[in-house]
């Protein structure tokens, strides 16, 4: 979807050059890594995975959420740099997402812990591979968390960006927790899955990006109850989109396998609408282990309406979020932005 600006275009490539700036720097810290082993694995591993995918949909939010609020364009390197930190941490979490659900690929690539398994296996190294590969990966994960510091400091570390920014990350982890701890124990039902959604991913996606660029501009606090009215429909409607792709996407476009979801057991708001349509049919999403079994669960979450309705709720919470944002102390520019932005997060193949 082609944004309504020319700023809004070019945000992307602001966005890239200040995280190729942050990256360089930090790995600057990394010189005493005297192995250059070392430090390619750094860079094909973390930096690369950085630089080289990804939507930067969270530092766009941050950015119109700074204009939603009035925020100077004196403020831009402050604003791209918070925006860095939100990516930063977006890695991390991704980096560490795949260790914990044994994903083996990302964005089209091996994923990290694979990857360092295997040139372990190869290279005949001592211990265990798969162990190695998870333990450098969540190094890697953390070292994406710590930077993700860095560059919210190099914005000038604003206490109200920092709160916001504590916030976003104990969010993220307790959401984490949440994905996993009700798959292990079998925690079923729309409620707990809009939970997850909301927490996992919505948050972090929308609201506090929103809210961390407010911090910057010290905008009108009332100012920040409209972009959560917003933000918090959208946040959920992306979550579902995510799901949905998880087991229907193509691979080719969404860069990971489809069908892991079902796999793992995950609780999400598609397979609840699912459990509570299918009758003597639920044991199809129960056991999930090969591509056969992953194509009868499919099967099954289309004809109990579970997806439609699953649609149904995306279209209606991003109806939601747009009505929010029809307040006359949000810039109209802002406002544009901020909707063709719901359509972008929530009608994506990808």
């Amino acid at each position: 979807m082609v944004m309504a600006t020319q700023e809004a275009i070019d945000l992307r490539g602001l966005v890239d050059r200040r995280l190729d700036e942050l990256l360089e720097s930090e790995m600057g810290r990394l010189a005493f890594l005297a192995e250059e082993e070392d430090r390619e694995t750094l860079r094909h591993h973390l930096v690369e995975f950085v630089r080289t995918g990804g939507k930067r949909l969270r530092p766009a939010f941050v950015y119109w959420g700074h204009r939603a609020a009035g925020g100077s364009p004196a403020d831009r390197d402050a604003v791209l740099a918070a925006g860095c930190a939100v990516e930063l941490l977006h890695a991390s979490a991704m980096i560490l997402d795949d260790v914990m659900d044994e994903s083996a690929t990302r964005r089209g690539r091996t994923t990290a812990h694979v990857a360092l398994a295997d040139r372990h296996r190869r290279s005949g190294w001592w211990g265990d591979p798969a162990r190695y590969g998870e333990s450098v990966a969540t190094l890697l994960g953390m070292l994406a968390f710590t930077w993700a510091d860095a560059a919210l400091l190099s914005s000038g570390g604003a206490v109200e960006a920092l709160k916001v920014f504590t916030q976003l990350r104990v969010e993220i982890i307790a959401g984490q927790y949440l994905d996993l701890a009700y798959a292990a124990r079998g925690v079923d039902g729309v409620e707990a899955a809009t939970r997850v959604s909301i927490y996992k991913s919505g948050k972090y996606t929308v609201e506090r990006p929103l809210h961390l660029g407010h911090a910057i501009a010290a905008g009108d606090p009332a100012l920040k109850d409209v972009l959560s009215a917003y933000a918090l429909p959208l946040g959920e409607a992306f979550q579902l989109r995510d799901d949905v792709l998880g087991v229907f996407g193509d691979p080719a476009r969404t860069g990971k396998p489809a069908g892991t979801d079902l796999r793992q057991g995950k609780r999400t708001y598609l397979t609840a609408e699912t459990r509570e349509r299918a009758g003597k049919r639920l044991p199809l999403l129960d056991g999930i282990h090969d591509e056969a079994d992953v194509a009868r669960a499919r099967e099954l979450i289309v004809t109990t309406g579970a997806l439609d309705a699953v649609e149904r709720r995306i279209a209606a919470l991003v109806a939601v979020a747009v009505e929010a944002l029809d307040d006359d102390r949000v810039p109209e520019d802002a406002r544009q932005a901020l909707r063709e932005l719901a359509g972008t997060a929530t009608s994506r193949t990808s």
